[in-house]
């Protein structure tokens, strides 16, 4: 069984009753998206911010290299939901809240919804065994449309 089957089963056994999963559907994606932000937010040392970039484009570099690691149509997909998310903060960005305001509010947001779905599921968080997990819940949030569109990851 290949890395990715492995891993998206045994998150999967924690995502079982419908209520939580359509919570994770919406809630993961969006505390990847307030990572992101969160670490957008981290002042750049000049030389670095003269290029245009910053850390959480740094970051992404590596995570988007696991993603790819355990599948190339997965990578492909996180790739674009990092794309999406970059687009939203610049937007953000051009508005009169600070970003890393707009991602600690989604982040906790999102957390709390996560643990209700768990406690709705009756089982602790995938994270708290493994903390890969906390990339594999996206991963597997687009797996599971990937399935849907019957395109094999």
């Amino acid at each position: 069984m290949r890395d990715i089957e492995r891993l998206f089963n045994e998150y999967s056994e924690s995502h079982m009753n419908p209520t939580n999963k359509m919570i994770h559907n919406l809630a993961v994606p969006a505390i990847y998206f307030s990572v992101i932000g969160l670490v957008w937010s981290i002042p750049v040392p000049g030389f670095i911010e003269q290029y245009g970039i910053n850390f959480a484009h740094i970051l992404a570099i590596p995570v988007l290299y696991y993603y790819f690691l355990l599948s190339g149509p997965i990578g492909a997909a996180m790739t674009l939901l990092t794309i999406a998310c970059f687009l939203i903060i610049e937007q953000v960005a051009q508005s009169t809240v600070p970003v890393w305001q707009v991602s600690v509010g989604v982040f906790v947001i999102m957390w709390i919804l996560q643990f209700i779905g768990h406690a709705i599921e009756g089982k602790r968080p995938s994270f708290f065994t493994d903390l890969r997990f906390l990339l594999i819940g996206p991963a597997w949030v687009w797996g599971c449309w990937l399935k849907r569109l019957n395109i094999s990851y």
